[in-house]
């Protein structure tokens, strides 16, 4: 069986579609016998590292914006590809399936966010963005997505049938405790000027990901007699400025009082992270939704307790994983 796989996001694994790409494709090359992929890749800078059975194809970009580019490369140059080829199927790991499908295709939907958060509609070409998109998906012959919640939010919104919509979880990125040295866990600790004992979220800023619950409920924690000596460490890269959709934690920590309980370590890179989630005391993630949420079982894998939300914040009050 031949299969081609959008490459659109290979190896940029600062991107969620990124690792996810990096990481299955990375576990399933040679696996199964008489299988092979082609991932085809929009230059040839930015490919995966060499795999068995994986063969990286350079297809053809055209000028104009990035937007324009992206979706020529989504609806012309993928299906024009997997048919020259006469792949056997066609995978796009990614929500962005061709509208005309020359082969089977599978799309990867990892949520429902443009559908679903008004706050994440966007502007007009976003919102067309996401018809093409969710047209595309119902003609695809199977839709993979990474919880059951997500699973339930694609057959409601698309009307796609449910047989055709299959979970597969995620399994974490982070490394195992037993990988943790002690002098590992000391490095990071000095590296970021952490607390003997601290809650720590790691993640983005956007509206959903609720910071400003965190912020509330860390404040509300040390006026109830909470123990001072145990900080709030906040990972990841800061918003440039606050918004209504990205709010500026630095800002809502110090209207709260609590600037000086609050840590701000900024972006982190991956090989840091097993260390900061294993110190900590907790994790915090009360996400209003996700169609899965990576951090909490990474978090779960550093033997770290988790305090998360129950369900999201929809008009359906589906749970989040």
């Amino acid at each position: 069986m031949h299969i081609l796989i959008n490459g659109w996001f290979a190896g940029r694994l600062e991107t969620g579609s990124g690792q996810y790409l990096h990481q299955l494709l990375t576990h399933l090359a040679g696996r199964e016998k008489g299988v092979r992929y082609t991932l085809l890749v929009p230059n040839a800078t930015a490919i995966e590292p060499a795999l068995p059975n994986v063969t990286v194809m350079q297809g053809a970009l055209i000028p104009g914006p990035r937007q324009l580019t992206k979706v020529w490369w989504e609806q012309v140059t993928v299906p024009r590809t997997a048919r020259s080829l006469a792949a056997d199927a066609l995978w796009v790991p990614y929500w962005a399936a061709p509208l005309r499908q020359p082969v089977p295709t599978v799309v990867t939907v990892h949520d429902m966010i443009p559908r679903l958060l008004p706050a994440y509609r966007g502007g007009a070409p976003q919102r067309l963005y996401t018809r093409l998109v969710s047209a595309s998906a119902r003609r695809a012959a199977a839709a993979i997505t990474v919880s059951n919640a997500a699973a339930r939010d694609i057959v409601a919104e698309l009307n796609i049938d449910p047989s055709r919509v299959h979970a597969v979880p995620h399994g974490p990125n982070a490394m195992t405790p037993d990988a943790l040295e002690p002098d590992q866990l000391a490095a990071v600790r000095a590296r970021y000027n952490l607390p003997p004992r601290y809650f720590l979220y790691l993640g983005g800023f956007d509206v959903r990901k609720n910071v400003g619950g965190i912020l509330a409920g860390y404040a509300r924690y040390l006026t109830q007699g909470g123990d001072a000596a145990v900080k709030l460490v906040i990972v990841g890269k800061l918003p440039t400025h606050d918004s209504a959709f990205a709010p500026d934690p630095q800002k809502a920590a110090a209207d709260l009082g609590i600037a000086d309980a609050v840590i701000f370590c900024g972006w982190a890179p991956d090989e840091d992270k097993p260390a900061l989630y294993h110190m900590a005391v907790a994790y915090l993630f009360p996400s209003l939704y996700e169609g899965f949420g990576m951090t909490v079982i990474e978090a779960m894998q550093a033997g770290t307790p988790v305090v998360t939300s129950a369900t999201e914040n929809t008009k359906s009050n589906r749970p989040i994983t």
